[in-house]
């Protein structure tokens, strides 16, 4: 055997790690989610990152170009103290400070990033987290959401930001069926 570089062997190191980390972010993405028994769930399923429902104070507003101003994102009314849960099964790949704000990124198995602040992170970078896990506790203080407190929950894919509550089961465009013709409503 040939001895090896300490670059190449970092490399072939790095190499196993990332195939280890992608099927740990899939089993994790697979969990939870519901299907058939014994059939896999779907792949980076969505739900609110917060355990309530949603009461939306601002929603997305993509800016016309990639550096001007908009709102990548969307605000959901909180208190502090509440539970910012990981939308998606996935592994957080950032868990620390951004503009003097708590932020944690979890990045599911097709590789969007989603992201919720601010957050006194509960999660560690590397950590699989399965669909509904604590990732941390929402805080008051420098957010936008002024007077109130909201978690701002944003998603990326690739280098664009894209609508979350577009990933959430049930959304997507209304499609108007055909009324049934034997109940003699469709002439």
């Amino acid at each position: 055997m040939t001895p090896r570089s300490p670059a190449l062997r970092l490399s072939a190191a790095l190499g196993s790690v990332a195939v280890l980390l992608s099927l740990g972010v899939v089993a994790v993405a697979s969990a939870g989610s519901a299907g058939p028994p014994g059939a896999p769930p779907p792949v980076g399923t969505y739900r609110l990152p917060l355990g309530s429902e949603a009461d939306v104070t601002r929603g997305f507003e993509p800016p016309p170009q990639p550096w001007a101003a908009g709102h990548r994102g969307v605000d959901l009314r909180s208190s502090p103290g509440a539970d910012a849960l990981s939308p998606v099964g996935g592994v957080v790949t950032y868990a620390g400070g951004v503009g003097g704000r708590g932020v944690v990124t979890v990045t599911d198995a097709a590789g969007r990033r989603s992201s919720v602040e601010p957050v006194v992170p509960t999660v560690r970078v590397g950590d699989l987290v399965a669909q509904g896990t604590q990732l941390g506790t929402v805080t008051f203080g420098r957010s936008h959401c002024a007077p109130g407190t909201c978690l701002h929950w944003g998603v990326r894919v690739g280098g664009d930001y894209v609508d979350p509550l577009t990933l959430l089961p049930g959304a997507g465009p209304v499609v108007l069926l055909p009324l049934d013709d034997a109940a003699g409503l469709g002439r």
